[in-house]
Formats: C-alpha cells, structure tokens, sequence
C-alpha cells in the first residue's frame, strides 16, 4: 500500500475544507505519497449519536484507522475563540487508544486554519492544534521563512502553519500567498512523511 498522509479537517463554511484540497493537492505533488482527505462530523448537544459513516457531501469521516496508518498528518480547523472548533477536539479527544500504543510516535504533522478576521486568532488556534499531536510524540513541521509568501503576505500565512483570511462572510478569495503556501506545506510534509517513514 502506497504511504498516504492525512489532510484531517473540520470546516463549516467551507473555508477550512478549501484548505485542505490545496493541501492535498501539495501531497500528491509528491512522487511516492498520496493524500488521503478526512473530515469529523460536527457536534452538538448530541455529541453522543452515532453518525453516519459517510456524511452528505464532501470528504468522507475519519476513523481511528485512517490516523494509525497515516505516514503523516495535516490537521485543520476553523478558529473558534482562538481555538480549534469542538468537533475536531472531539474526534482527538477519542484517540485515546492510539497513544496508549505509540501510534503516532515519529510521524510528522502540520496544521491549518481559517479565519473570518485577520486578527482573529489564527496563530492560537495554530498552536491549541499542536498540544494533543506533540502529546502523542509527533513531530510538528511548520512552514519555514525559506518560503518568501511569509515575509510578503498581507492575509494568511504563518510559520506555524497555512492560514487563510476568509472574511466575514468566508467567502474570500485565497490570495496568492496562501495558495502558495497551502500547496508548500503540503509538499513539505509529503517529503517528511517519506523520509522518516519506518
């Protein structure tokens, strides 16, 4: 079976989910790794009914294999409060088992995030992403300033991860930079992935 890394998401407008395409895209860029797109269901005061295992549209729900076999993970949620949205904090919150066995143990991970307001706590919730996977011995890669779009960008972009600036409306047009960094990250952990596979 060919190494895949993990574009793991929430998204509730659409931003996020937009996001995890252009990081997808950037993977399998990469000879020898392919991308493999997940979202969570969304959550509410009956977090504990069970959901359909394929949601309505878009990208088909995770499960605790999709992440024990992953070569790599890109992890993406919009902000929420500066942090990362429940639903995604849910579906870490069960991966209990996984790091009682060291599953994750060495695989390289990234995040993303969107924000409807430039200032709206994208590098927070950046770093919230961060805990749990550095809980579970991952190696985290940011995107590094050899990348030019950081020191020239004036919506998304940061050294923690891909950002995008999504309006009010979350109907904003990704700028160039965080095309390019979208797509940059996703070939940097494509590469990470193959080169500490076991």
């Amino acid at each position: 079976m060919q190494p895949f890394v993990l574009v793991l998401y929430y998204s509730r407008h659409g931003s996020t989910r937009e996001m995890a395409l252009r990081i997808a895209r950037g993977v399998e860029s990469v000879p020898g790794i392919e991308a493999r797109v997940r979202t969570v269901p969304a959550v509410g005061t009956g977090i504990a009914a069970p959901v359909a295992a394929i949601p309505e549209s878009g990208a088909p729900y995770a499960s605790l294999d999709d992440l024990r076999d992953c070569a790599g993970l890109a992890l993406g949620s919009p902000t929420r409060f500066g942090n990362m949205a429940a639903p995604l904090k849910h579906f870490l919150d069960s991966t209990g088992e996984l790091w009682q066995a060291g599953s994750l143990i060495g695989k390289p991970a990234m995040v993303f995030t969107a924000t409807a307001s430039l200032h709206g706590g994208q590098e927070t919730t950046l770093l919230s992403m961060m805990l749990p996977l550095l809980h579970h011995g991952m190696v985290i890669a940011g995107l590094p300033y050899s990348a030019p779009e950081l020191m020239t960008t004036s919506a998304g972009g940061t050294p923690y991860g891909a950002s995008h600036h999504a309006g009010v409306q979350g109907d904003a047009p990704f700028t160039a930079a965080e095309e390019s960094l979208c797509r940059l990250a996703g070939q940097r952990l494509a590469r990470l992935a193959l080169a500490l596979a076991p």
